[in-house]
């Protein structure tokens, strides 16, 4: 009988099958939100845009008791937003649109934001 050592379990992939990526102690979703927060910090540099933030949360309802069953507030947060002069651009990338994000990109209009779609 031979002894081989533990070997690590194959990762699960991801529900959508994007790679995390972790650069500069920041963690980014997939590689095309790491990819559009570098694009987005060269416009900072360049003085196209301002206040450039990450993980934006936006509370869409409070939180509310269901049947005797506290449920949380409901939130949407967006990967970046920044200030491109004249307005605030919330953007967020997406590969997938879901069901929920429909939801939540519709309480964002009724709040009066439209939310940036990069792919």
């Amino acid at each position: 009988m031979t002894l081989r050592p533990p070997t690590k379990a194959a990762a699960k992939p991801t529900k959508y099958r994007n790679k995390v990526v972790v650069m500069d102690g920041l963690k980014f979703d997939s590689k095309r939100e790491y990819a559009r927060w570098q694009e987005l910090k060269l416009l900072q540099s360049a003085g196209k845009i301002r206040n450039l933030v990450r993980q934006v949360e936006f509370k869409l309802a409070p939180a509310v008791s269901i049947k005797g069953r506290k449920r949380p507030a409901l939130k949407y947060i967006a990967d970046f937003a920044y200030d491109d002069g004249p307005q605030w651009v919330i953007e967020d990338v997406k590969g997938k649109i879901t069901e929920g994000y429909r939801i939540k990109r519709h309480l964002m209009a009724v709040m009066g934001f439209q939310i940036l779609e990069t792919k």
